[in-house]
């Protein structure tokens, strides 16, 4: 279990932070600003869950909560590279599961949900608002895991990155649920806005 008494340590004053081997690595590395996504994703997940408790009977906070904790468990195998005498099951890592599960509730949440006719602009009430702001975040942790995984591919489930295309598939499919179930869905009017 962890366990933090002291919030400042000053080791990271030299431009490096600890990895979860014990290792040091520079603040910037392809690993960290993955991690460091994956925790910008989950802050935009905790700010959708405010969003949609706001909605008496909502069964989306709950749902963002446990995606929260899976998002740590991304994190904490993302932080952990992975060596090559490790044993399956010996450390925190993405299974899939986990990735099935979401794909399972996009099934679920979208079989009630009326077919797209025209892109969705990010919009609507405001947690759908929310859940588009989360859907884009998870993006682009998605698109910094791949790189990582391009430069590191034996040191980085690819697990990962499946987990994290599904959740903003997912993302996607609850804003329109935010939406009405997608009679408030803002949609794209292409050139709208250019002369006639």
């Amino acid at each position: 279990m962890v366990k933090l008494n002291r919030i400042y340590t000053r080791t990271g004053d030299d431009g490096t932070t600890g990895l979860g081997t014990g290792g040091r690595t520079p603040k910037d590395s392809l690993r960290v600003e993955a991690y460091g996504e994956v925790d910008e994703a989950n802050a935009t997940l905790g700010l959708a869950a405010v969003q949609c408790e706001r909605t008496p009977g909502s069964p989306l906070a709950d749902l963002l909560k446990r995606i929260q904790q899976d998002m740590f468990d991304l994190g904490a195998d993302l932080c952990v590279p992975i060596e090559p005498d490790e044993k399956p099951g010996s450390r925190l890592r993405i299974v899939p599961e986990q990735t099935a599960r979401l794909e399972s509730l996009i099934d679920q949440f979208n079989e009630g949900l009326t077919p797209l006719t025209s892109f969705v602009l990010p919009g609507g009430t405001p947690a759908a608002a929310a859940l588009h702001l989360a859907r884009t975040t998870v993006r682009r942790a998605e698109r910094r895991l791949v790189t990582l995984q391009r430069a590191e591919p034996t040191r980085t489930s690819p697990e990962t990155v499946k987990y994290l295309n599904r959740l903003s598939d997912l993302l996607f499919v609850l804003a329109r649920v935010a939406n009405d179930n997608g009679a408030g869905d803002v949609l794209w009017v292409p050139g709208a806005n250019r002369p006639k």
